[in-house]
C-alpha cells in the first residue's frame, strides 16, 4: 500500500503521524500540492478549521485536495476535519469554506470551548473505542447516502461515512486509541482509487 498522507498545515498531525507509525503504516507529510502525489489516503487533522481553510488556500492545495476528494481519494477528518469535509456549516464564519465532499451539516464548537472538553467510550462501527472532545463540531444533519458511524448517548452524531470520506467529531490520537485509524487504513486498501505517481 502507498503511504497515507497527514495535511500538516496546522493542528495535532503529529499525533497522526505517530499513530500511523505504531500501526506499522507508511505515511507522508502533506505540506504542498506535489506531496499529495503517491498516496492512497489523506488525514486531515484537529486543530482551527478556520486556519486550516486559510492555510490550504496560500498554499495553492485546497483545489487538488477537493479535486482528488471528487476522484475517490479516501480522506478521514478528525474534530477540525470533520468540519473541513462537511459540505454545509451552520455557524461558520463569513468567509470560511470547506472541501465539501460529506452530505452533512456541521455545528463548529458544538461542545463549548476548552474547558468543556471531555473523554468517552463510544461504539464506533461496532467496535469500543476511546475518545477525547477537545472544542468538538458535532453533525446536526445527515444526507441519504451518509452512514451513522457513531453517536452519543443523547443521539448526537459524532462519526459518518460517505463513500471514500470518513469524518468523526473526535481524537483518538490523543487517546492513543488505534482503531479508528485502523478502519480507514481498511478503507485506504480497498478503495476503488488509483494513486498517480
Amino acid at each position: 500500500m502507498l503511504p497515507i498522507g497527514v495535511l500538516c498545515l496546522q493542528g495535532d498531525f503529529r499525533e497522526h503521524l505517530a499513530t500511523l507509525s505504531s500501526l506499522g503504516v507508511a505515511s507522508k507529510v502533506v505540506k504542498k500540492p506535489e506531496h499529495l502525489v503517491g498516496i492512497s489516503g489523506l488525514i486531515i487533522p484537529g486543530g482551527e478549521s478556520t486556519v486550516i481553510d486559510k492555510l490550504s488556500k496560500i498554499y495553492e492545495l485546497r483545489e487538488p485536495i477537493r479535486n482528488l476528494i471528487r476522484e475517490g481519494l479516501p480522506v478521514f477528518g478528525t474534530c477540525a476535519g470533520l468540519i473541513m469535509l462537511a459540505n454545509n456549516l451552520i455557524d461558520g464564519t463569513s468567509t470560511q469554506e470547506t472541501f465539501g465532499g460529506l452530505d452533512i451539516t456541521v455545528q463548529r464548537n458544538a461542545f463549548g470551548s476548552q474547558v468543556d472538553s471531555f473523554e468517552s467510550e463510544l461504539e464506533f462501527a461496532g467496535e469500543s473505542v476511546k475518545a477525547a472532545f477537545i472544542r468538538a463540531p458535532i453533525v446536526v444533519s445527515v444526507g441519504p447516502e451518509t452512514q451513522v458511524l457513531s453517536k452519543l448517548a443523547d443521539d448526537r452524531v459524532v462519526a459518518v461515512r460517505q463513500g471514500n470520506l470518513l469524518g468523526i467529531s473526535f481524537h483518538p490520537e490523543v487517546t492513543g486509541e488505534t482503531k479508528v485509524h485502523e478502519y480507514f487504513v481498511r478503507m485506504c486498501k480497498t478503495a476503488n482509487f488509483t494513486a498517480t505517481n
